[in-house]
């Protein structure tokens, strides 16, 4: 990665975050600022991906829960984040109709 790429890489990841809390203000995942977030989210995943998968995006969205470290890097945000997060990519990947 580039100096530039990363900066891009670390000002996205701020943006997930900061879309999330907002998008966790409307209460609804499915909402355009939690579709927002999941795409954020896909975004900052491509700098380390390189190639994007639907099914591995829920899977990951899914270990956040489940995984306490991932539960609390997210839930710093705000308690209930990672679930919302999850809920979220969830509706974006089509995992969740």
């Amino acid at each position: 990665m580039t100096k530039e790429d990363y900066e891009r890489f670390e000002k996205l990841g701020e943006e997930v975050l900061s879309t999330l809390k907002a998008a966790m203000a409307t209460g609804d995942p499915a909402g355009e600022l939690g579709q927002k977030a999941a795409d954020l989210h896909r975004q900052w995943l491509t700098y380390t991906w390189g190639q994007y998968d639907q099914e591995a995006h829920a899977g990951l969205a899914r270990m956040y829960v489940d995984d306490p470290r991932f539960a609390a890097y997210y839930d710093k945000v705000q308690p209930g984040a990672a679930v919302f997060l999850r809920d979220a990519i969830l509706v974006y990947t089509g995992a969740k109709k």
